[in-house]
């Protein structure tokens, strides 16, 4: 076994608890797939109670670092795609980040995601993008869906472009951004109409292996949401409230 204990002294044992395992995962003295002591030897290993070790395991389950693949069994795991970027869209939601700031990032991520996915566009990859568009133009007046068939159409085309780092690094701020959409639309009429364009240009760019007709739109699009939100007065708040 590879894990190391240590005595622990903080107020928020369960949090240290849950901090030291989480280190040793990212240095990569634990393994994926490696089985954890049970919560006594863990307890006696970090020197603290039961309770704080099940309080840290909780932790550490509920951001994907470890699971149980049975009651009795306890393993090292590698957390989710969305558990990794909901935990930085909550970070973001704290810090009050703004349109601007996402903006400013998502402009060169989306476009980026774009580009890419133009290069390793398969027909097969392009009809799924195709049928989320057109899952988009059929929507009326219901701006909650179009929002999440905004954000998939978006995703659908990061994963296109197979590249994990940008994946990884856009879902947060794209979660957050696409989100935001929720406030710029009833203030702007004339944003679903718009999308429903670019949407277009940047599908027919991808379907075509066109990169850097595909970037172009996409950057397009992504400015002219900055118009949306400048219009509605939102350049400097944040997308989504703390409550929210």
């Amino acid at each position: 076994m590879s894990l190391r204990g240590q005595p622990l002294k903080v107020n928020y044992a369960y949090r240290q608890f849950a901090d030291e395992i989480e280190a040793q995962i990212m240095q990569g003295t634990l393994q994926p797939g490696e089985r954890l002591p049970g919560e006594v030897e863990l307890a006696e290993m970090f020197g603290v109670t039961r309770s704080t070790v099940r309080e840290g395991l909780r932790q550490l389950e509920s951001e994907g670092l470890v699971n149980r693949p049975s009651p009795r069994r306890l393993e090292v795991a590698v957390p989710q795609s969305d558990q990794l970027a909901s935990r930085a869209s909550r970070a973001m939601v704290l810090m009050n980040v703004t349109f601007r700031e996402l903006w400013q990032v998502a402009r060169e991520t989306e476009s980026l995601a774009s580009a890419l996915a133009a290069e390793l566009a398969t027909p097969e990859k392009v009809e799924i993008l195709e049928d989320i568009h057109a899952r988009f133009v059929a929507v009326e007046n219901d701006v909650v869906e179009t929002t999440r068939l905004d954000k998939l159409f978006h995703s659908q085309i990061a994963e296109m472009g197979e590249n994990r780092v940008l994946s990884l690094a856009r879902e947060p701020l794209a979660l957050l951004l696409y989100q935001g959409f929720l406030q710029v639309a009833p203030k702007v009429p004339q944003a679903i109409d718009r999308q429903i364009e670019a949407h277009s240009h940047i599908l027919g760019a991808i379907r075509n292996n066109d990169p850097e007709s595909a970037r172009d739109w996409t950057r397009r699009h992504i400015e002219d949401f900055w118009r949306g939100i400048q219009m509605a007065g939102l350049e400097d708040e944040p997308p989504i409230s703390r409550e929210t």
